[in-house]
């Protein structure tokens, strides 16, 4: 996993950690959203995290 692919699970984790404290702490259901920005952030590294099907090239 490279630096880039690291800092995007950390954000992921930070922003849903946020959204579900201030959630709770606030009672707010705004902060809903950065439970579902942090989920589609996940869902983005987890995209650019794969690697692409192999090809098969005969040298």
């Amino acid at each position: 996993m490279n630096g880039p692919l690291k800092a995007a699970w950390a954000l992921t984790a930070f922003v849903v950690i946020v959204g579900l404290v201030g959630w709770v702490v606030s009672g707010e259901a705004f902060f809903a959203v950065f439970i579902v920005l942090g989920l589609l952030t996940a869902v983005g590294a987890w995209m650019t995290g794969r690697t692409g099907p192999k090809e098969n090239n005969p040298s």
